[in-house]
């Protein structure tokens, strides 16, 4: 009997992350045989297998909303309203890709998101033009990307990494972003933070970003069942954001009630992600 709920639950949730074509993706993804950017033993690829990237994804989300510029192309070209769930598996699709498949593969796909960025421009409400491939642009989602991610594995990952460990994840990552146009990526945490300090005189919370925050956190498209799980997934994806962040954003600050309900809740949830999408060989 449990055996075959923890099945139908990481099925259930694979779909959801990965799309019909979910499975295929991952035979071909994992079984084609070739080069990879990534060996089996860089960090990049313990980071990104592991449930902590369900949390760390929201936090980048919310994060990346706070620049003008990239907030108004994603509101105006990506769909994530219209399709949410149809971006979340395109963008799981690139991250597995670009992590475990060939090189020959992970080029593909950079290359097909680079097309994609150079047709989309426009301009903000207040008339400011933005292009989906600015570097500068693509460093903030980059950026966003790499600490969320980062910070969510540190917290609840499975098999954490030392300090040097997580320097080689952020100069993994440099290796995608480089592809992807962005200039000069950062190579190791401290450098990191310094570039995501570099943009807090352009960020703000635009009309925008506050719709996508409250479509994120209040409005989720989950069925009723999943909700109570998905607003312990948003509790820990806030708890993860620097506080001016939180603080552009009105989202308040409780350490006593995080430490004591909201980061326990959290482990328990990714331990429960974890435990049903990795089901024992049989």
């Amino acid at each position: 009997m449990l055996p075959d709920v923890r099945g139908r639950l990481g099925r259930s949730l694979f779909r959801r992350v990965a799309g019909p074509e979910g499975p295929a993706q991952r035979a071909r993804i994992h079984g084609t045989p070739g080069p990879r950017w990534f060996g089996p033993e860089r960090p990049i690829r313990t980071v990104h297998a592991d449930a902590s990237m369900f949390t760390g994804g929201l936090a980048a989300l919310l994060l990346q909303s706070l620049h003008p510029l990239a907030m108004a192309a994603v509101a105006a070209h990506s769909g994530y309203r219209g399709d949410p769930w149809g971006r979340l598996q395109r963008t799981s699709t690139f991250l597995a890709v670009t992590t475990y498949g060939t090189a020959r593969d992970a080029q593909r796909a950079v290359d097909r998101v680079r097309g994609i960025h150079r047709s989309i421009s426009g301009t903000t409400p207040d008339g400011e033009a933005y292009r989906a491939s600015d570097p500068h642009l693509l460093a903030w989602v980059h950026l966003c990307e790499t600490d969320c991610f980062l910070r969510a594995h540190e917290r609840y990952g499975v098999h954490r990494l030392e300090a040097a460990g997580y320097d080689a994840y952020v100069a993994d990552t440099a290796r995608v972003a480089e592809a992807l146009g962005v200039a000069d990526p950062p190579r190791d945490r401290q450098a990191l933070a310094e570039r995501l300090d570099a943009y807090r005189p352009e960020l703000r919370a635009t009309p925008e970003a506050r719709a996508t925050t409250r479509f994120l956190l209040l409005q989720p498209p989950v069925p009723p069942p999943v909700l109570p799980f998905y607003a312990v997934l948003a509790a820990n994806a806030v708890s993860l954001l620097p506080p001016w962040a939180r603080g552009l954003m009105w989202l308040p600050r409780l350490p006593l009630l995080e430490e004591a309900a909201v980061r326990p809740a959290g482990h328990a949830l990714t331990w429960a992600i974890r435990w049903a999408m990795n089901p024992p060989p049989p």
